[in-house]
């Protein structure tokens, strides 16, 4: 074979390595799961997310990198593998604002949102995650009390450790979001410690619960005594209407007998000692004296109102025999 033929068999099979390598390049395919970024000449264009075959300038001018969309896990302090967990005391050891050291572990959930940003904002990502949430649980559990850390504060501490994470990493701009964020567990570094923690929140909610029984005790009884109050204050309000009735009808009363007075002061007089004798003197016998002369003589009340009666009772009887 002449030199000639020789280079054209070479031209032949580098062009066809050439033309194969176009096809091949010339071709991606992005997942459902899965989102592209073309880079051309090394210069990211918008990412690709619909799913499927897509076309492309052939390396070197056009290459991709594909990313998940999927949504990434990172557990902060522990870590679940094959049905185990493993801790990491010395990473979620952190101190309370009011001094005390407590293990705190969280996982975040999070997703890559900005292909470009994730490629060459930083050189690690991930890693700046890791570190931004160290950062934000220290901060957040290093403002808090004991107290709150451990019990009824652990709702908020979560939500302020989202909220300075997402701002965190908003302000990295390493191309991820965060979509969630969970406090697994706080507790305090060793048996001996919780078990005197406990005893004094129990004897705290002792204390709670002996105060609010004992206001309750105290509505009860301030309720009891306002009924009182009231009954009271209304049948106070009765005696006092009905006092004033009395009195007006015994100045009615006294009108009558003044008006009887001014007619016959001497009758009326007589039949006032008389009243005033039976009123004072209910068992005793009273007598009318008459001065006929020499001769003193007395009329006996009493008898002759008995005798009058039993006439009554006779005269009723013998009408209901006749009937």
């Amino acid at each position: 074979m002449s030199l000639k033929q020789t280079y054209k068999v070479t031209g032949m099979v580098v062009g066809a390595l050439i033309l194969i390598a176009v096809l091949v390049t010339s071709w991606y395919t992005v997942d459902e799961s899965e989102q592209a970024l073309v880079l051309t000449f090394g210069k990211a264009g918008d990412p690709v997310v619909e799913p499927g075959l897509h076309f492309k300038m052939p390396w070197p001018i056009q290459q991709v990198e594909t990313l998940s969309k999927e949504t990434f896990t990172l557990q902060f302090g522990y870590e679940e593998s094959e049905g185990e967990i493993k801790n990491f005391p010395k990473e979620t050891k952190m101190i309370t604002g009011d001094e005390y050291i407590v293990l705190a572990d969280l996982v975040v959930q999070w997703k890559i949102t900005d292909p470009e940003g994730y490629l060459f904002n930083a050189e690690n990502p991930k890693e700046i995650l890791y570190d931004a949430t160290s950062s934000s649980i220290r901060s957040i559990i290093g403002s808090s009390l004991i107290d709150d850390a451990l019990t009824s504060g652990k709702a908020k501490i979560e939500g302020d450790v989202r909220d300075l994470l997402t701002n965190l990493i908003e302000d990295y701009d390493i191309g991820i979001s965060i979509i969630g964020l969970k406090l697994q567990d706080v507790e305090l570094p060793n048996e001996d410690v919780r078990s005197s923690f406990t005893a004094v929140t129990d004897a705290r909610e002792m204390k709670n619960t002996k105060t609010n029984e004992a206001k309750k005790y105290q509505n009860q009884r301030m309720n009891e005594a306002q009924g009182e109050k009231k009954a009271i204050m209304s049948k106070a309000k009765g005696e006092k209407i009905a006092r004033i009735e009395q009195a007006r009808g015994d100045v009615a009363v006294f009108d009558k007998l003044y008006d009887q007075y001014k007619t016959n002061p001497d009758i009326t007089r007589k039949r006032l000692v008389l009243e005033s004798l039976e009123t004072v003197l209910p068992n005793a016998e009273i007598y009318i004296m008459k001065d006929d002369g020499e001769t003193l003589k007395h009329f006996p009340i009493r008898p002759m109102e008995g005798k009058a009666k039993a006439e009554e009772k006779a005269e009723e009887k013998e009408a209901k025999t006749d009937e």
